[in-house]
């Protein structure tokens, strides 16, 4: 089961990265983690800009609403989504086979 804590003004939801990878895509779960395969490098914080920018287009949500609290450098990191219930991340993630 994915670990996302619903909060005031959002949601945080744990993921799994795996820079380098041939296509961006969701891999499923991990411990807990959204597995997500990008296919940035992990240079000079292109996996990151790469992250949010995926997951945005995923949610339909603007760039700005996605923030990195935590993990900047690993590859577990927890995103904060601004504006997002927790259904309907889950719904999108569903319909999305996860």
């Amino acid at each position: 089961m994915l670990n996302i804590q619903e909060k005031p003004d959002g949601v945080t939801i744990e993921c799994y990265v795996t820079p380098r990878a041939v296509k961006s895509k969701i891999k499923g779960e991990r411990n807990g983690a959204l597995a997500v395969a990008l296919a940035a490098p992990p240079v000079d914080g292109r996996a990151n800009h790469a992250l949010i920018e995926f997951i945005a287009d995923i949610l339909s949500v603007p760039r700005s609403s996605i923030s990195i609290i935590r993990g900047e450098t690993s590859r577990t990191k927890l995103l904060f989504i601004k504006g997002v219930p927790t259904e309907k991340l889950l719904h999108i993630l569903k319909t999305m086979s996860i």
